[in-house]
């Protein structure tokens, strides 16, 4: 997360910091709820489409009057249509694993970004990984292997989207990092918004259905949803330092469950909420050990 530079004029108001970060993963969970939903009527390409043209047009509502096109100029273009295509893997990726798995159990298995992070942070960016911090990286992995058991209904091939969506997600924010020291934050979100619109925008013409009315004011919340949730996290590190923050994250999950209850009417099993709560356990492990980097 390169936001740790904006936490310089905030600490003062960590409740803030805490409501923001607990809307924000109210809003991720209400996105992915809604990409769910939506792609049960319409196909993948079409939902993560919408969902990148509300995004990116909300953001050139906001920053393209206060800055113009300048907003857009890299010093490293070719690392961020990187990570831009980083982040569009991860939406592809989490999108198609949730009309295969459990809203709640996706989410959980997504959460092993951090962890993922901070085992390639070694090869990659150098970065020393401590043994306690392996341990609670091997311990996220136990919590995916309780969720997907052998001989359960998640121990089917379609756990692996999820999964790979962790894992571009991971170098996503490896990315995210090693920009955040060359370019600014809007140009970075604005650049992978503005590139996922554009690619997503020449193959949408091959799975185009016309959306009615309801289903297309969904697909404005969609995008509404993904944008509104990165602003109040961006502003949730202005107020407070993100090891405080980190553990609220995981609230994302707990929405995810009850989301995926009132709406899809699943409640995950004795075994799912147990592998859930051991990557919780292991990615708050992580991150208490991480809290003085």
């Amino acid at each position: 997360m390169s936001t740790a530079n904006s936490t310089l004029s905030g600490a003062s108001q960590p409740l803030k910091g805490i409501l923001l970060v607990v809307l924000a993963t109210f809003l991720f969970a209400s996105h992915d709820a809604l990409s769910k939903y939506l792609s049960g009527f319409y196909p993948v390409i079409m939902v993560v489409w919408a969902r990148y043209l509300v995004h990116t047009v909300l953001m050139a509502g906001i920053f393209l009057p206060q800055s113009g096109l300048r907003v857009l100029r890299s010093k490293r273009p070719g690392l961020q249509v990187l990570r831009a295509l980083c982040l569009l893997g991860t939406s592809l990726l989490f999108t198609t694993g949730l009309l295969f798995i459990p809203l709640a159990e996706a989410t959980a298995v997504n959460f092993l970004t951090p962890l993922l992070v901070t085992a390639l942070s070694l090869p990659l960016l150098g970065e020393s990984v401590s043994r306690g911090q392996w341990i609670a990286v091997l311990a996220g992995f136990v919590g995916v292997l309780i969720i997907v058991h052998p001989g359960g209904e998640l121990f089917t091939p379609a756990v692996l989207l999820p999964f790979g969506s962790a894992l571009c997600f991971s170098f996503y924010q490896l990315l995210t990092r090693k920009l955040s020291e060359i370019d600014s934050a809007t140009t970075s979100n604005f650049f992978a918004g503005l590139f996922n619109t554009l690619a997503m925008s020449a193959l949408v013409p091959f799975f185009w259905q016309l959306p009615n009315l309801s289903h297309g004011v969904l697909m404005l919340a969609l995008g509404g949803c993904g944008m509104c949730a990165h602003l109040f996290l961006t502003q949730a590190f202005r107020h407070a330092p993100p090891a405080l923050l980190a553990p609220f994250g995981y609230g994302q999950i707990v929405f995810a469950g009850l989301l995926g209850f009132v709406v899809f009417s699943h409640t995950p099993g004795t075994l799912a909420l147990l592998g859930i709560l051991v990557i919780c356990l292991s990615g708050l492990a992580a991150a208490w050990q991480n809290r003085g980097a």
